[in-house]
């Protein structure tokens, strides 16, 4: 449990150093038996120490002095709805939180678009960070998605480990500065439905390597 604890905080220091997020704004969560371990609130990452790891069952309650993240109920209702998650990264990279702000769709100008599971990167309907209402909202975008942007607020992305769901927050800011520069030289052309069914279909086996003999 101890290297999960370290795992956390490795992923927020990777995230702050890359400049994908600033500050304590950002949050990280790992799957457990019985819940999954988040980040505490409002500690400083560089600060941090494995025993601040706050764990958290699926019915809310937390283990400890140290109070959870307050966006736990996105974490917790990401793990409850989808099977397949386990690592949750939200974080308020500069592309995605400002194109959050324009509370729109991005649409396939690019085909690694579908890294997100889908043809757009849907963004959720407002709500106040940390409420329930929130994470119903966000829950929408997510549908048959492991990515979206959060209105006026910034992204939230899982994966089934930890590295790659680091690595799907940085492609989804990646696409989302692409975007914005897209747009200020000129109208981006968009990739029509059947163009993203086949890259859809590649992507069933997008990094993936045949498996080796013994």
């Amino acid at each position: 449990m101890t290297a999960h604890r370290r795992s956390i905080i490795d992923a927020c220091l990777a995230m702050n150093a890359s400049g994908l997020n600033q500050g304590t704004s950002g949050n990280v969560s790992l799957r457990t038996d019985d819940g999954f371990l988040i980040t505490p609130s409002g500690i400083a990452y560089d600060a941090m120490s494995e025993d601040q790891i706050v764990p958290v069952a699926m019915d809310g309650s937390h283990e400890g002095p140290f109070l959870p993240s307050s966006e736990w109920r996105m974490h917790r209702d990401i793990y409850a709805g989808h099977a397949d998650a386990g690592a949750v990264v939200h974080l308020h990279s500069p592309h995605a939180t400002a194109l959050s702000c324009l509370r729109r769709d991005i649409p396939p100008f690019h085909y690694m678009i579908a890294v997100a599971g889908g043809t757009t990167l849907r963004c959720a309907s407002y709500a106040t960070f940390g409420t329930q209402a929130l994470s119903e909202a966000m829950l929408s975008a997510l549908e048959n998605r492991k990515a979206c942007l959060l209105a006026n607020h910034g992204m939230i992305c899982f994966e089934r480990t930890l590295d790659k769901a680091l690595w799907l927050a940085g492609e989804g800011e990646t696409l989302c500065r692409q975007y914005i520069l897209a747009c200020q030289a000129g109208t981006p052309v968009i990739l029509s439905n059947s163009e993203m069914a086949d890259v859809l279909d590649r992507f069933a086996t997008y990094g993936r390597q045949p498996a080796r003999e013994s």
